[in-house]
């Protein structure tokens, strides 16, 4: 039998020669040289003390913004304070809506989906969408932003995969159409690109957001009253029937601030689809656009006359014989047969009579007039400027005498309300605004004298009170409305169309103390059995006046006197 062969021993002595380790106790326990053991710690204590300098140096260095590697891009949205009326009502805000997304790299089949998304969404480019699907190297794309529940739920039922969802701040218009020129629209990622939305992002008041949340900030309120804008809205509504007009315009202003309590443009568009803005007949008639008023013009050349001239109502001027300049001939439509007085060529609206004026006045002084009343320059609100004043390329004595009665400066309706208000409230040029203001505001220039604007309210009283006025249709039973007609033949090639009119009513209420001026526009109306076919403003433009002030003045705190006296 073989014996085993006995393990080899190794003495102390060949055990320390040879690193060996030495046995002690159960277990076997290793000794280091002090040489690495302290380098060991000394590695260790740099590691700490490198890790300690970084975050010495990144808290030094006043640096807080969190950098995040993702898959897909982060989006920053913003969020927007509300938008109220004067009384609170509100007329824009924020909610929160679903905007559908799509990750390319995981879509299984882009053909199919991009088939069934086009379904869900006409609007949706199938060509487009479907290549963007295709591209499995990108991990992100929109579908469509901003959905309504409806659409957010047909969305997620398709249960397709690669889809998803995201909250955003949605801005909604409780109003739409009714206040949608002057709120103006928000592009898809909530900054205002138009009227009073553009402005709030102007002056800051808008907060970017990474999710939807609801804004801190105090309410922008407007001095739109929305009970106001939805009657003038209704009237001329009406009217565009009744007239078969092709559109129609109204401001209301307060005379003494240049709030603008109501502006209504029709046809008028949707806020939410801002797409319908390039529109030309869906432009805002009232801010965007310049047109020849007619005769509501006379107002501001009586002005001239009592304010440059130092005419009183009572001046006679000759109006017998027509103004002839070359193979131009001007001449009264219905002549009266004898010379008028000044209040007279108001109230019967004498073209000759405001030549005559225009003459006498000069080029140099009426334009100076002009100017004084804030005719003659770009104006602006908060909801954006106003379309520039049209002048005539040359200005000689035949433009200055078609100018006094209406023809050859081109306006827009809100900055001749605005002109006409400093002739009637005293005297005092005021500046439209969209804003609610809390007072009057000072420090304005003035345009005429006091006793200039009591001549004009006198004289636009007598317009709509006299039997020969062309205003009378506008005389309103318990209302002291004065105010001066307008019928402008629209300029076509060749000249003027005579069919293609806008009739226009200038109003002042009351007449006496005035607190609103009204601007009431009809574009291009048609006429009637009730007008004889006729489409002359004293005929159209005037009745819709008064039915709207029958309306809007227990809204206006305008109590008929009939009713005032009786309490």
């Amino acid at each position: 039998m073989k014996r085993r062969p006995e393990p080899l021993r190794v003495g102390p002595a060949l055990a320390a020669r040879s690193g060996a380790p030495r046995a002690s106790g159960h277990g076997a326990h290793i000794e280091l040289p002090r040489e690495r053991t302290w380098l060991m710690h000394a590695a260790i204590a740099a590691v700490f003390i490198a890790i300690a300098g970084q975050t010495v140096r990144l808290a030094a260095s006043g640096e807080t913004e969190t950098r995040l590697a993702r898959a897909e891009p982060l989006h920053q949205t913003y969020i927007r304070p509300d938008i109220v009326d004067r009384r609170g009502n509100l007329l824009a805000t924020d909610v929160d809506a679903a905007s559908l997304f799509a990750d390319p790299a995981m879509v299984r089949d882009a053909d199919l989906t991009a088939e069934k998304l086009v379904a869900l969404f006409p609007e949706l480019d199938a060509t487009e969408l479907r290549r963007h699907l295709a591209d499995s190297t990108r991990r992100f794309m929109w579908i469509k932003r901003g959905l309504t529940p409806i659409e957010a739920q047909r969305a997620h039922d398709l249960g397709i995969p690669g889809l998803g969802f995201r909250r955003e701040p949605r801005r909604v218009y409780p109003t739409r159409y009714l206040t949608s020129h002057i709120i103006g629209h928000v592009d898809v990622d909530n900054r205002g690109i138009s009227g009073i939305e553009r402005h709030i992002d102007e002056i800051g008041e808008t907060d970017a957001a990474a999710a939807p949340r609801r804004s801190q900030r105090e309410p922008v309120r407007l001095s739109i009253d929305l009970g106001v804008q939805n009657a003038v809205a209704d009237t001329l509504a009406d009217a565009m029937k009744q007239y078969k007009a092709q559109g129609a315009s109204g401001v209301i202003l307060d005379a003494a601030s240049g709030e603008i309590i109501a502006s209504v443009s029709l046809p008028d568009q949707d806020p939410q689809k801002f797409s319908g803005a390039d529109d030309d007949d869906r432009k805002d008639r009232v801010m965007a656009g310049v047109f020849e008023l007619g005769s509501i013009a006379k107002t501001v050349t009586l002005g001239l006359a009592l304010d440059d001239l130092g005419a009183s109502l009572t001046r006679i001027y000759d109006t017998r014989e027509p103004l002839r300049f070359g193979r131009y001939t001007i001449a009264e439509q219905y002549p009266p047969g004898r010379p008028l007085t000044l209040a007279e060529i108001l109230v019967r609206s004498s073209n000759v009579g405001a030549g005559l004026i225009a003459m006498e006045a000069g080029v140099a002084r009426q334009r100076a007039f002009l100017d004084r009343l804030g005719l003659l320059d770009t104006i602006r609100t908060e909801a954006g400027p106003v379309a520039k004043p049209l002048l005539p390329s040359h200005w000689g004595s035949l433009e200055g005498v078609t100018i006094a009665y209406g023809h050859g400066l081109a306006v827009a309706p809100l900055q001749f309300a605005a002109a006409a208000a400093g002739l009637v409230n005293g005297g005092i040029k005021v500046r439209p605004t969209m804003i609610r203001q809390e007072a009057v505001p000072s420090g304005e220039a003035r345009v005429v004298s006091p006793a200039t604007s009591a001549a004009i309210r006198e004289a636009l009283r007598q317009a709509v009170i006299n039997q020969h006025g062309t205003g009378r249709r506008a005389e309103l039973e318990g209302y002291e409305i004065g105010g001066k007609t307008g019928t402008a033949e629209q300029p076509g090639k060749g000249g003027y169309k005579e069919k293609t009119v806008i009739s226009s009513f200038f109003a002042v209420l009351p007449a006496s103390a005035p607190r609103y001026v009204l601007l009431l526009s009809l574009f291009e109306p048609q006429g009637t059995a009730e007008t004889k076919g006729k489409i002359t403003a004293g005929l159209n433009a005037a009745p819709m006046t008064a039915r709207l002030i029958a309306r809007i003045g227990p809204m206006l705190d305008l109590l008929p006197d009939r009713v005032a006296g009786a309490n």
